[in-house]
């Protein structure tokens, strides 16, 4: 298959060569003039390693050059040359015929010189058998270019195919692959052992865990009885995953099959350590420093259960005060119990006391409830909950207590490659929430939609185009029997920045309080530089109205600004300079610094 300027010979290397002078040049010569297979050449290339890192000594160089022939090769095989011939001439000698316990006194010059060849194309390409619906690689067929990676991907994609109907110990049972030298052409035959129809059978644990065998298992979810399924395997693992209980998680296949076609799987799996803590901090030059913090224990009895307190204080320092000096704080712990009522569902406990003292009300809030996630599938997250809420509140129209039950509902799908710092994908929440007045107030709902997507302008990812739409009403209840926290205010990080923060509402008794309706909507284009630090360009912009239904009777302003990112192990950190553009205010440029993009 191949013709290659070299004697290849095997040698345990024991002693280094005496020979110590310094390596001048590494020299690559294509036939042909081939750019992208140089280019792959000199990067596969053990001779250029070696001296990028200093390693010239002759033994050094000499065992590299008579490593690179097999190297080379490869990547010849790689992009489908079949006929290629390889010298590396080591100071003028070829390397084939050099030992590297050879006496030299030094290396100077290193020249590889590789003549590809014809490249070879497929004059047959069969898998056989195929399971049905099995798709081959495209490139894998009559008149395509030949190279040996294609190969293995249609193999590889034979064998999923008939693990994928159930025969988890479908093989590769031979293969005949042909060279045709005066053809340049290549004949890849496959014959497959699809094997019998598996079903699962035992999860067997393998390692010590903290978490109780039994919860493993529920936790797992894994289909006891039920045809094998490489999906379903992955889907336990990252059931486990999700708890946050593990370090580890890998869930092997048994190597043989029990009695009746039936395989165990092995679960091999390393604890977290049980506690962590955290803090965070973000500032913006209107609405102050916030501080946050939590703490939390990943398996409180031994079933994976998740406790996790959080403490916040904010508007330290802010410009905008507040009914009694403009600081927040929040205190707010959950329980989670994973594989409650199935494998993809969790039970959730929270509470939650906060005062939150904002620049157009005051309000003390208690909050306490319960409900359950439901994973859908990988992007989808349904949620629904009961929980009791209670608040006393100053505004524009006095004092007022709130007492309601709420029947809190919401739907997040999200396909965002990073949550943190996204540049493809998409990410939608709903939420419903009905509320049931418990005294004299008014009953009704509060709806609230975010929509996000990305798009990335060119090809190499340089230029990503960020979109946001946000919609919010509060249906049944009247302005004055609608809690504040349940209103929509526009200003601020999260809606419009540039815009000091909820500073548009609804006029209201010498002030202005949240509204009944929420429009905003914000673009960014970013840029990805070389290096850490990468530009932004934002404009936002949001309306606030007294209707629950839109009918422009409310009104709107605007935001726009630069901003840059810094890119860190754990996400960007942001810095965004905003500005007003349309809407009453005369405060001037907004500062916002925290973690992640701004959405």
């Amino acid at each position: 298959m191949r013709r290659v300027a070299k004697c290849f010979t095997v040698a345990a290397l024991a002693l280094a060569a005496s020979g110590a002078g310094a390596l001048d040049t590494v020299r690559f010569d294509v036939v042909g003039g081939d750019e992208d297979l140089l280019e792959l050449i000199k990067s596969a290339s053990l001779v250029q390693s070696a001296q990028e890192d200093g390693r010239t000594g002759a033994s050094d160089i000499i065992a590299a050059a008579n490593a690179d022939y097999a190297k080379l090769l490869s990547v010849l095989y790689e992009k489908g040359y079949y006929s290629g011939v390889i010298n590396i001439l080591v100071d003028g000698r070829e390397a084939g015929g050099l030992s590297p316990f050879a006496d030299l006194n030094g290396v100077r010059d290193v020249a590889i010189r590789v003549d590809p060849g014809r490249p070879f194309t497929f004059s047959a390409a069969r898998v056989a058998p195929l399971a049905p619906g099995t798709e081959l690689p495209e490139d894998f067929a009559i008149g395509k270019r030949a190279r040996a990676p294609i190969v293995g991907r249609a193999a590889e994609a034979g064998i999923e195919g008939w693990r994928e109907v159930g025969r988890a110990k479908a093989e590769l049972a031979d293969q005949s692959i042909v060279a045709d030298h005066r053809a340049h052409t290549l004949a890849a035959e496959l014959a497959l052992r699809p094997g019998p129809v598996v079903r699962f059978g035992n999860l067997l644990q393998t390692t010590d865990s903290a978490v109780r065998p039994e919860r493993l298992q529920q936790i797992a979810g894994l289909p006891t009885g039920e045809v094998f399924s490489p999906d379903d395997l992955e889907r336990s693992a990252k059931r486990l995953r999700r708890t946050g209980a593990f370090k580890s998680v890998a869930l092997t296949e048994a190597e043989t099959l029990r009695a009746g076609d039936v395989m165990d799987i092995n679960m091999n799996i390393a604890d977290e350590k049980p506690r962590r803590f955290g803090f965070g901090a973000e500032i913006s030059s209107n609405e102050g420093l916030g501080l946050s913090a939590f703490w939390l224990h990943r398996n409180l009895w031994g079933g994976a259960e998740r406790l996790r307190f959080d403490t916040a204080v904010g508007g330290i320092g802010s410009q905008t005060g507040g009914i009694e000096g403009g600081i927040d704080y929040e205190v707010a712990g959950r329980f989670e119990r994973p594989a409650t009522f199935g494998a993809d569902t969790t039970l959730f406990v929270f509470g939650r006391v906060a005062r939150e003292d904002e620049p157009n009300y005051l309000s003390d809030q208690v909050t306490l409830g319960f409900g359950f996630s439901r994973i859908v599938t990988e992007q989808l997250t349904l949620e629904a909950g009961l929980a009791l809420r209670y608040s006393d509140e100053q505004d524009s129209l006095g004092s007022r207590e709130f007492f309601h039950l709420l029947l809190p509902l919401k739907a997040t799908y999200d396909s965002r490659d990073e949550p943190l710092d996204p540049a493809k994908g998409f990410y939608a929440q709903a939420e419903l929430t009905p509320f049931v007045s418990l005294d004299d107030t008014d009953s009704g709902g509060r709806v609230y939609l975010d929509g996000r997507t990305y798009y990335q302008l060119d090809e190499g990812g340089m230029f990503t185009l960020a979109g946001r739409l946000q919609f919010g009403s509060i249906l049944g209840a009247s302005l004055a029997d609608t809690p504040q926290e349940f209103l929509f205010y526009s200003g601020g990080g999260d809606t419009v920045r540039g815009q000091p923060y909820q500073s548009l509402g609804v006029p209201q008794g010498g002030g202005i309080t949240g509204g009944r309706t929420f429009l905003g909507a914000s673009a960014e284009m970013r840029v990805d530089l070389a290096g850490n630090f990468d530009p932004v360009a934002f404009f936002d912009i949001g309306y606030v109205g007294s209707e629950s239904i839109y009918d422009d009777s409310g009104r709107w302003h605007s935001g726009a600004g630069i901003g840059i990112r810094y890119a860190t192990g754990i996400g960007p950190i942001r810095l965004d300079v905003g500005m007003p553009v349309s809407g009453s205010t005369d405060d001037g440029v907004q500062i916002y610094i925290g973690i992640g993009q701004a959405f």
